[in-house]
Parts: C-alpha cells; structure tokens; sequence
C-alpha cells in the first residue's frame, strides 16, 4: 500500500512537470487514463489517484466523457499533499535554494512548548533560514524542533537544500502536517533577509509537522513574498479540512 501511494504521488508529479514544461501545450488534452497507465508502467487506479491530486491543486480539470485538460495556473502547493518547499520548487520547475542565517539550541518558548508536546523545561533546536528561488530569496522560515530531532538537524551542513530529505535519510519521516495561513506585515528582520521594506505585506503559513506515529517533529513559521506561492485546499462533505478561525492580531507583529 505505501508502494502504491508513493507511485501515485510520483506520477502526479511528473505529469505535473510535462504540463508546465509545455508537453501538453496551452490548455492542451491529457492522454486517455489507458495511455498513462501503459506509459508509465502503473494501473488505471493509480492513474485516477494522481489525477485527483492534479485536479485539487488546480493543474488539470476534467469533465464527463472528456480527457482531462490542462489548465494555465500559478505555482501551487496543494495541502492535499504534504510537500516540502524545495520538492515543491522542483515539480513546478524552479531551482530551489537557501542557507542557514542563524541557529540555536534553547528552551522552549510557550508556543512551541504546546506545539511541539514538550515539557515545561524542554529544550529545542531552532534555524532561522531563507529560502530561495532560482537565487531568490522568497522566504524566511523560523523551525523549531524538539531535542532528538535538533541533534540530527544541528549535523546537515548548513548550505543542504533540503532538511526534510536529510531527516529522511536518517529514518525521520514527516507523514502529516496542520496549516495555518493569514497576513502579517515584515518586521526588521524579515525586511532585511527578503530585501523589501518593512512593512512589507507577507503571506504567513504556521505549520506543526508530525511523523507517522504522530509525534510532533517541528513547529515552524514561514513568510512569503506575496506572489509568491498560491496553496489550494480540497475538501468535501465526507472529509472536511478546512476550517475557520477569526484573526487576533499577533502582538509580535
């Protein structure tokens, strides 16, 4: 079953990658489910999974008796696909990037403590980074994780692209996530490492990360530049994942 499911993420991916290189051309029809499957080597089930995932982040639309078209769209992260920032650069064809500002081993602030599931006197590793696209930076990401994680994050070279395919590497895998996006204004520091002015508006998005046992292995903040980066949410009478929260005003902000 996890074989499965990774050969449908895979192929969605890589559908996703021939239609932004032109493969398909502008609006252009997909292949029949029958030719992708034969294609690519996989069953017509797992052909339909990817298409599933294609259709909730925006990239192909589909109708009755009608192959699948593909649309025009910006650069997407779907939540219907827990993605990491640099997997997602790569499937929609930029060069992701980034470097370590800053990081260090120190208690627990109250948020992360709740988040994070630590007692009161517990420790975390936190990183300051900013991430880039194509040698741009785009965004800062402040990720704080508990102890036995740190440890693990304190060794990856501080210029990795990708801290998740490292943890992956040493056996941490990151299996489910909870987001929470809104708007914030840059602050000096963000100003700074983005190159914008302060006050800049930013696209926020809160996320807790945990493993497939359901341990939290990070709690982390992540800025945008606006334009940026669009998320889709899917959701349905039978799985309902969004939810709606009233904005109080972060007095850090």
């Amino acid at each position: 079953m996890a074989a499965e499911t990774a050969r449908y993420r895979l192929l969605a991916a890589e559908v996703r990658a021939a239609a932004r290189s032109g493969e398909y051309g502008a609006g252009g029809r997909l292949p029949s489910e029958e030719e992708l499957a034969l294609r690519h080597g996989v069953s017509r089930g797992t052909v339909r999974q990817a298409m599933t995932l294609l259709r909730a982040e925006g990239v192909v639309t589909s109708r009755r008796g009608a192959r699948r078209v593909v649309l025009e769209s910006p650069p997407l992260q779907s939540f219907a696909e827990l993605m990491s920032f640099t997997r997602w650069a790569r499937s929609v064809g930029e060069e992701p990037g980034g470097r370590v500002d800053r990081q260090e081993r120190r208690p627990a602030e109250p948020e992360e403590t709740a988040q994070l599931r630590l007692t009161e006197d517990a420790f975390v590793h936190w990183v300051l980074r900013v991430r880039t696209l194509g040698g741009r930076p785009v965004m800062v990401e402040r990720t704080a994780y508990p102890d036995p994680i740190g440890a693990l994050v304190a060794a990856i070279p501080p210029d990795a692209v990708s801290v998740s395919e490292q943890l992956e590497q040493q056996g941490v895998l990151l299996a489910d996530a909870d987001h929470t996006v809104d708007l914030v204004l840059a602050d000096a520091e963000d100003a700074t490492l983005l190159d914008v002015p302060p006050g800049t508006a930013l696209l926020r998005e809160r996320r807790r990360t945990t493993d497939p046992a359901g341990a939290p292995v990070e709690w982390s903040e992540d800025r945008y530049l606006p334009g940026t980066v669009a998320f889709t949410i899917h959701n349905s009478l039978a799985s309902t994942a969004l939810t709606r929260h009233r904005h109080h005003p972060d007095p850090t902000d």
